[in-house]
């Protein structure tokens, strides 16, 4: 049997580092936060920064690359017997790739070319994901922590951008209207504070770490 895959998904500034850190502390598990260093530098170039930039211009490259890189977060040979990652594959295409597109930041050709790669990459080749953890915030939440976080390239994100992500989010976890669930989602809702949700990732442990919902 190989490795439990359990993915950890929310909002920008949901929390998603903290649970990580939490669970990479606390047992044999191997944490995978998303590989934003290599979106930062690809060569010696910054697709991130980019993208940020001129979305209709650099958004394909980005999520192309965003797309190889975490195919590679799944696919990756681990040693422990759970791999805990920060999003995944899904994620990066249902959440953020159709939130260019939805907001008309993602030319139609673009859109259709990373809905081509992504649909051959899930026929044919097994990603498997045993439990999606979804950390369920408010997007006013979100935006008053980004406030208080210092990452360069967060800076310019407004709140209607947080609004646009978490209703896909819902739609996709929640309401379960918008695409497939590759697994049975649990949702930890967390808006409080570090100290409520420190306590909350321990009540909820068990049932994270057994993903016994089979």
């Amino acid at each position: 049997i190989g490795s439990l895959c359990i993915c950890i998904e929310g909002n920008i500034a949901s929390g998603k580092t903290t649970c990580l850190e939490y669970f990479n502390k606390t047992g044999n598990i191997q944490v995978f936060t998303e590989p934003v260093h290599k979106w930062r530098n690809v060569r010696g170039h910054n697709p991130l920064a980019l993208m940020y930039q001129d979305p209709e211009r650099w958004g394909i490259t980005l999520q192309t690359y965003v797309q190889l890189t975490m195919l590679d977060r799944h696919l990756s040979s681990i040693s422990s017997p759970v791999r805990m990652m920060e999003r995944s594959i899904f994620s990066a295409k249902y959440i953020f790739v159709e939130n260019l597109f939805r907001s008309g930041k993602m030319p139609e050709v673009d859109y259709a070319v990373l809905s081509e790669w992504f649909d051959w990459i899930t026929t044919n080749i097994c990603i498997p994901v045993d439990l999606i953890v979804y950390l369920q915030t408010s997007p006013h939440t979100c935006h008053e922590r980004l406030k208080q976080r210092c990452r360069e390239e967060e800076k310019v994100i407004p709140l209607e951008y947080l609004v646009s992500i978490h209703q896909l989010y819902e739609d996709w976890l929640i309401k379960r209207t918008s695409f497939p669930l590759p697994a049975p989602v649990l949702v930890i809702p967390a808006d409080h504070d570090l100290q409520k949700m420190l306590h909350k990732y321990e009540e909820n442990r068990e049932k994270i770490l057994a993903a016994s919902y089979h």
